[in-house]
């Protein structure tokens, strides 16, 4: 039996692992990646496994983040028709994740056609197709299977799988396999992405128990050690002070699914505590109005500081309110808002949709605030942000950046290294091999050498894309 790697292996984007018992094969996640020039190509290469996609038995997915399910579709173009397994509220959330990303594909390819030829230099605009159309997003649809949280599931002979709580997005989910191989039952960790214990909105992630024969742990943030959660509500009242006093807007990205619901805790939260005034904010983001609906749809999945909060918020319609922005119309008319504006948009790491225009029009201005709340992989325009980039490139525009950039870390979905280490010591005995995946280089060397300190486990690997280990 053997795992063979194909994406978060080295780098954050792409998830992507196959598991061969020489009788059954299967995949956990089939993420799409993100960042940069170089991701179409990655991903016109990333599902190719060295035999027909329609041998593949089953597909498991952690959580609907599109760096973890948004090749999917394109699995599905290349012939693959059998069943995905997640969980029911991860289930909900592609329903409208998939189809999305299908249509920003489309428009971007879209407006490249439109804009094939530069008026500053003439020269020819190269096309990017999509990797896929909304139609065919559908009919990958068609495959998911909701399992839920600690029900086991055999999805072939001899396989038995069960989804753990990650605490990261809603419906996110860790995953243990135990698979019977040559005798012996092998017991297979994935962790997805895990989430941050004593967090707002979502229950802790659950622990692990007992012994594995193979782990693979993320590592985004191995490397370093969050803000508390109070150093990073005063950031965000500094940013909304200084904002305040110049007049200007506050622009701040979010991932629809997850970040969105976070932030609009947190502000609600510091409005009742009367940390900030009387607050009425912008979400601009069709998948974030409905991925908001959703997470309420699943009260089971929510804390309960976020139940008493969601109450108080009812009770007080004149202290906090959110607006969903609809239609196009109503989003551009957003752009003709020069003071007072709080808009939270999509995409979390400022690449597609509505937040590329909000940043157009609020980057050049001084007095505006931009504050970056979740991770930016290399390559982003969010990541040239937090960087520090004086000038960036939008809709083939230069836009000088004249906002203020502020990077709140303190709110991010990732455990971060102690949290990580935290969640490992659950396991009775080290496992015998452990696997560190979804970081960058740096990040995994670093976690490397933090589990070797704190936690005595020796053998780990930082496995890289194209590579397999034999279990």
């Amino acid at each position: 039996m053997r795992i063979g790697f194909f994406g978060a292996a080295g780098e954050v984007t792409g998830s992507s692992y196959l598991v061969d018992t020489g009788k059954i094969r299967f995949l956990v996640d089939c993420g799409m990646f993100q960042g940069g020039a170089q991701a179409h190509a990655k991903n016109i290469a990333a599902l190719d496994f060295g035999f027909d996609v329609r041998q593949i038995d089953f597909v498991l997915i952690t959580h609907a983040h599109i760096d973890h399910s948004g090749l999917l579709p394109r699995l599905t173009v290349l012939g693959y028709r059998g069943p995905v397994y997640a969980t029911p509220a991860c289930v909900d959330l592609l329903q409208i994740l998939l189809p999305d990303s299908a249509h920003i594909q489309e428009k971007e390819s879209e407006w490249q056609l439109r804009h094939q030829h530069r008026k500053d230099r003439g020269a020819r605009m190269r096309v990017t197709p999509p990797l896929y159309t909304v139609a065919q997003a559908g009919s990958a649809l068609e495959l998911l299977k909701g399992i839920p949280l600690g029900e086991w599931l055999q999805p072939a002979e001899g396989i038995r799988i069960r989804f753990h709580e990650a605490g990261h997005i809603l419906g996110s989910a860790w995953i243990e396999a135990i698979v019977n191989h040559g005798g012996k039952q092998r017991r297979i960790i994935f962790s997805g992405d895990l989430g941050v214990f004593d967090r707002p909105v979502l229950r802790d992630p659950e622990m692990p128990t007992g012994e594995a024969d193979a782990l693979l742990i993320e590592s985004t943030y191995g490397n370093r050690e969050h803000r508390s959660l109070e150093s990073t509500e005063e950031e965000i009242v500094t940013a909304f002070e200084r904002t305040r006093a110049q007049g200007g807007n506050l622009i701040i990205p979010a991932f629809a699914v997850g970040r969105t619901q976070e932030v609009i805790y947190i502000l609600a939260d510091l409005v009742r505590r009367r940390r900030l005034q009387p607050l009425k904010i912008y979400v601009d983001s069709p998948m974030a109005n409905t991925a908001t609906h959703i997470t309420l749809s699943h009260p089971e999945l929510l804390d309960t500081q976020t139940r008493d909060l969601l109450d108080w918020v009812r009770a007080h319609p004149d202290q906090f309110t959110v607006e969903f922005v609809g239609d196009a119309n109503q989003s551009r008319a957003l752009n003709d808002v020069k003071s007072g504006a709080v808009i939270i948009s999509a995409s979390g790491m400022c690449e597609a949709g509505r937040i590329k225009y909000h940043l157009r029009e609020n980057l050049p201005r001084s007095e505006c605030t931009v504050m970056i709340t979740g991770f930016q992989a290399f390559g982003t325009l969010g990541r040239r942000l937090v960087d520090g980039a004086r000038k960036v490139t939008i809709f083939g525009q230069t836009v000088p950046v004249r906002a203020k950039i502020y990077t709140v870390g303190g709110l991010s979905a990732h455990a971060d290294q102690p949290t990580l280490l935290h969640w490992l010591s659950g396991f009775r005995l080290p496992p015998k091999q452990t696997f560190t995946v979804h970081g960058e280089v740096s990040a995994q060397e670093a976690f490397v050498e933090a589990i070797k300190e704190k936690l005595g486990w020796n053998g780990i690997r930082s496995p890289r894309r194209g590579e397999f280990f034999e279990l």
